[in-house]
C-alpha cells in the first residue's frame, strides 16, 4: 500500500513518546529548528525532568544546526494530545515487545493519517510491533544513539514500510543535526550497535570472570583508542536495566552467548545500581537524582 509523506513538516509538531533518558535527547534535537515538540509520559517526575534537560541545552545545540533555532517543548500525559497534527511520533519507550505493540497501536489510531511513525527500539525490529497497526506502511525503525554527541541515527525497514517513507526519513532527519544510516536488511542491533553489543558483551564477560575491574576495561579503553569514556561510563549512562533488556533479547536470538554479562547486570540492577538514573552504576560519582 503506498503512502503519502508529510508535505508540511516544518509548519507541524514532532512528538516523543517516553521521557527517559533518550526520549529527551530526542525531542532536543527535534526542538532544534525552530518548531514545536511535544513530549508524551505518564509520569510526571519523567515530564519535568525532560522538559527541564531540554531548556537547559536547547540554546546551545541549536546553534551546532546548521540553520537552528530553538523550538519549543511541551509535555502532556494524554497520547491523543501529543500526537494531534504531528508529523513524526517517535516511540522511546522501555524494551518491551508487548509494551510496543500496544503503543504502536494506540499511535496508529490517533495519529494524523500522514503521520510516521517511528520506533526508536535498539534490539526489537520493527515488524515485531505492527499486530495492532492497520497502516504498517508508515511504520520503520529510526534509532537514535546519545544526541547531541553521538548524532548518527540507524534507518531501517518494518518489512512493510513504503520506499517513499525511508527516502522521506534520510533526507529529513539531517535537517535536524542528526545522521541517517539505512540498514539494507534486518539486523537486529541494525549497525553500530552490532559492533557495540560485541564489545560491550566481552567487556561484561571480563567483569564477571574477575580479570578486570570496569575501571580498569575502560581505562585501557582509553588508553588505547584515544575516547574520553569508556564501555562501563556509556552503559551506565544508558541504564543498566536498559543494557540488561537489550542483552535479554540478543540472548534469545542467541542461547550461545555467555550468561556471566547479564548475571553481572543483575547484580548492579538488584542493587539499586542502575547508572546515572539513580546516582550509581559502576560508579558511584554520579549527582545523585
Amino acid at each position: 500500500m503506498s503512502f503519502t509523506v508529510p508535505s508540511d513538516h516544518q509548519h507541524r509538531p514532532a512528538t516523543v513518546i517516553g521521557a527517559g533518558t533518550l526520549g529527551r535527547r530526542i525531542a532536543l534535537m527535534l526542538a532544534t529548528r525552530g518548531g514545536e515538540v511535544r513530549v508524551y509520559d505518564p509520569a510526571g517526575q519523567q515530564r519535568d525532568a525532560a522538559a527541564t534537560y531540554v531548556r537547559e541545552n536547547l540554546d546551545a545545540v541549536a546553534a551546532t544546526v546548521d540553520g537552528g533555532s530553538p523550538g519549543t517543548v511541551s509535555t502532556t500525559d494524554d497520547l491523543a494530545t501529543a500526537v494531534d497534527g504531528a508529523w513524526l511520533v517517535v516511540e522511546a519507550v522501555p524494551e518491551k515487545l508487548d509494551l510496543k505493540t500496544q503503543v504502536f497501536g494506540e499511535l496508529d489510531a490517533l495519529a494524523p493519517a500522514d503521520a510516521i511513525l517511528a520506533s526508536n527500539s535498539s534490539s526489537y525490529a520493527s515488524r515485531l510491533f505492527l499486530d495492532r497497526v492497520t497502516h504498517p506502511e508508515r511504520v520503520l525503525n529510526v534509532h537514535f544513539y546519545m544526541p547531541p554527541k553521538q548524532n548518527a541515527v540507524d534507518v531501517m525497514s518494518s518489512g512493510k514500510t513504503d520506499r517513499d517513507v525511508l527516502d522521506f526519513v534520510m533526507a529529513t532527519l539531517p535537517e535536524y543535526g542528526v545522521l541517517p544510516f539505512e540498514a539494507k536488511r534486518e539486523s537486529t542491533g541494525f549497525i553500530f550497535n552490532r559492533v557495540w553489543a560485541a564489545i560491550k558483551r566481552e567487556c561484561l564477560e571480563l567483569v564477571a570472570e574477575g580479570v578486570a575491574t570496569p575501571q580498569d576495561v575502560d581505562g585501557m579503553f582509553q588508553a588505547n583508542t584515544g575516547m574520553k569514556g569508556g564501555p562501563f561510563r556509556m552503559m551506565d549512562q544508558v541504564g543498566l536495566d536498559v543494557v540488561l533488556d537489550i542483552e535479554e533479547h540478543y540472548a534469545a536470538e542467541h542461547p550461545e552467548y555467555p550468561e556471566g554479562p547479564r548475571t553481572l547486570l543483575r547484580d548492579y540492577i538488584d542493587r539499586g545500581r542502575l547508572g546515572v538514573k539513580s546516582g550509581v552504576g559502576f560508579y558511584d560519582d554520579y549527582p545523585q537524582p
